[in-house]
């Protein structure tokens, strides 16, 4: 038995990787992992990678360059041109990034689920009445991005970014054993709610970038800046920002989760289900 199937065994322990992961001073650990990653010194960030590979299934192949200056500079790595094909039907909604469908169904009126008996309400994550009445009765996907994942988040459609609203929060893990446990975690957790209307029919269709530990700050390319705890409470942040069909929008300072809305009249595609693995550009939903 490796070193690494070792680690993963204890680690996979739910009261174990629940106390490691929740129950530590959150804030003060994303803030020093924040700082760490970024040192720019050799030795470390090999270090630091090393260990990263040994503990999880890292793929660097359709990395963009081979080096890097650091952790977060691995983090937030591009990949390489044509690494991910983009659905370019016009009546499909792709997936704005590689992840693992953690639920994705019908909102019933303006209530979802996080995992299964955890449910949560729309106005409590959006914090915006207009949106919450856009997306009444609609359809919903969590996108949860793995450690060893691309970070980098895309333009489901052609549309319009018309407004970014950030609410800073706290910074649970969103592991599936936190799911379980923490009620309404979404809604607690730092996050952007980022509102776009698709060119084509005007649909609103909204992607909740939600931070958690290690991982809380967002960077999104329309605002020429990091959103993070800098900003407190609810920041409504005016936007007016064209982007095409898998255009990159920003990333994730780790990586985290991405919660897309779309109305009712959209339906999902064959290959969306509940611990699917997606990727960049491939059909999430048809458009109606």
């Amino acid at each position: 038995m490796t070193v690494r199937t070792q680690f993963l065994r204890i680690f996979q322990q739910e009261d174990i990787n629940f106390l490691l992961t929740n129950r530590i001073p959150r804030r003060l650990a994303t803030q020093f992992v924040g700082w760490f990653s970024q040192i720019e010194q050799p030795l470390i960030r090999d270090l630091s990678i090393g260990a990263w590979r040994l503990f999880s299934d890292l793929d660097l192949a359709e990395a963009k360059k081979s080096q890097f200056t650091s952790l977060h500079d691995c983090f937030i790595r591009e990949l390489k041109d044509g690494a991910r094909a983009i659905d370019d039907r016009p009546n499909i909604l792709v997936s704005p990034c590689d992840a693992i469908v953690g639920a994705c169904g019908a909102i019933a009126g303006t209530e979802l689920y996080q995992a299964k008996g955890f449910p949560y309400a729309l106005q409590d994550l959006l914090c915006d009445p207009a949106l919450v009445d856009a997306h009444r009765d609609g359809r919903f996907v969590t996108l949860r991005l793995t450690s060893s994942m691309y970070h980098r988040f895309h333009a489901p459609h052609d549309c319009c970014i018309e407004r970014v609203i950030y609410i800073s929060g706290d910074t649970w893990n969103v592991n599936p054993i936190a799911l379980q446990r923490v009620e309404r975690l979404f809604c607690k957790n730092e996050r952007a709610v980022v509102r776009t209307t698709l060119a084509s029919g005007g649909h609103t269709v909204t992607l909740v970038a939600v931070a958690a530990i290690l991982v809380a700050s967002i960077r999104l390319h329309c605002l020429g800046g990091l959103l993070n705890h800098d900003y407190r409470g609810r920041n409504v942040i005016a936007c007016d920002s064209e982007v095409r069909k898998g255009e990159e929008l920003g990333w994730f300072q780790h990586g985290s989760t991405i919660i897309l809305f779309a109305p009712e009249n959209f339906s999902f595609c064959d290959n969306v289900r509940e611990g699917a693995a997606l990727r960049v550009g491939q059909p999430l939903m048809w458009l109606p």
